[in-house]
């Protein structure tokens, strides 16, 4: 008897991604859920008018870039009123910043422009060399920064370098951040910590305040889902078509592999995958290493992979003080977006 077609299960240790400056460079568009994100089918909450007032503001932002006609057919253009060249959109995780950052990026005119987590644009420097850095970002329209991080003062300072540089050859910037350990007020807002860090660019930058609730947590319950390890292989490939692929691994597995291959190159060991399995999840005490899961899991979320997993419930792993530290807001970005993941994996075709 012939036995039936099965999904391909793989290990995550099974990939070793590499890329080169060109790939990184191709690869800077907004993720694959924001591909068709625009200001129209962005749904702001009525309970925190910040969220209309900034899709107005951002709209106006990338009008500016073109010309308007008044007067009808024989009309005279009208240049667009003056704005500064950046524009840091600050507020609390799960309010849809990256909505709109990718919505402005798709709206913005040209054939070059880019959208990338601040990690891929020091990797593209990493890649290149500064200066070879500069000339290929240089010419963009516009350049999109999700999750700006401020907590490496060394690559702060590169990037604020980087950009205005970029800002006096004419491209605009648009930018969302993490808070720097540390901080005051980290646990919602960072537009104070982002004009610091970025010092002599401060300047150049409007900043967008936008309240509102975790849209993810509103959508799903409070906690992650965990899978009994009874069920985990029926929960793993549940409702999949046969030409999935799922990758099956334990938890300890997936993070000493972590620990070889770069974060920029963390959205090569889940391409193509249909759901993530994690076996035997802990609890986690080395801060390097939640680092690691967390700058993972972003990437995880930006390809929409169900997780499945087993062990302790994933928005439990952050022990020791975590979420009383510097990381907090990373951490609670993560655990915001592992619910999500977990209650995606439930949902069978």
């Amino acid at each position: 008897m012939t036995a039936a077609p099965t999904q391909r299960r793989i290990s995550l240790t099974e990939r070793t991604p590499r890329s080169d400056a060109q790939a990184i460079i191709a690869g800077l568009t907004p993720p694959p859920q924001f591909a068709q994100a625009s200001f129209e089918n962005y749904r702001p909450d009525a309970d925190y008018p910040s969220q209309a007032e900034a899709v107005t503001i951002l709209t106006e932002f990338a009008d500016a870039w073109g010309v308007q006609r008044s007067g009808g057919f024989f009309g005279r253009k009208k240049k667009a009123p003056t704005v500064q060249p950046g524009i840091y959109l600050d507020g609390g995780f799960g309010v849809g910043k990256t909505h709109l950052l990718a919505s402005l990026w798709h709206r913005a005119p040209g054939p070059r422009k880019y959208f990338g987590t601040f990690i891929e644009y020091t990797s593209l420097v990493g890649a290149l060399g500064y200066q070879q850095a500069v000339q290929a970002l240089t010419g963009a329209t516009l350049i999109c920064i999700d999750e700006f991080e401020l907590d490496d003062p060394g690559d702060t300072m590169l990037m604020t370098r980087l950009l205005g540089e970029l800002v006096a050859s004419g491209t605009r910037i648009a930018a969302t951040s993490n808070t720097p350990p540390g901080a005051l007020g980290e646990g919602r807002f960072a537009a104070a910590d982002f004009l610091r860090e970025i010092q002599a660019m401060s300047a150049h930058f409007r900043t967008l305040r936008i309240d509102g609730t975790d849209y993810r947590r509103r959508a799903v319950s409070g906690s992650c889902i965990v899978t009994d390890p009874a069920d985990f292989d029926t929960a793993l490939t549940a409702g999949l078509p046969v030409e999935a692929e799922v990758s099956d691994d334990a938890f300890d597995t997936i993070l000493n592999h972590l620990q070889s291959v770069h974060p920029s190159r963390y959205a090569g060991l889940i391409t193509g995958l249909s759901r993530l399995g994690i076996r035997d999840v802990h609890e986690l005490t080395d801060q390097t290493r939640a680092l690691q899961i967390v700058a993972f899991i972003d990437r995880v979320y930006d390809a929409q992979v169900p997780i499945v997993a087993s062990g302790i419930a994933l928005d439990q792993i952050f022990g020791d003080g975590m979420l009383e530290g510097g990381y907090r807001k990373k951490y609670q970005r993560a655990i915001s977006r592992m619910i999500a993941l977990t209650h995606a994996a439930t949902v069978t075709e």
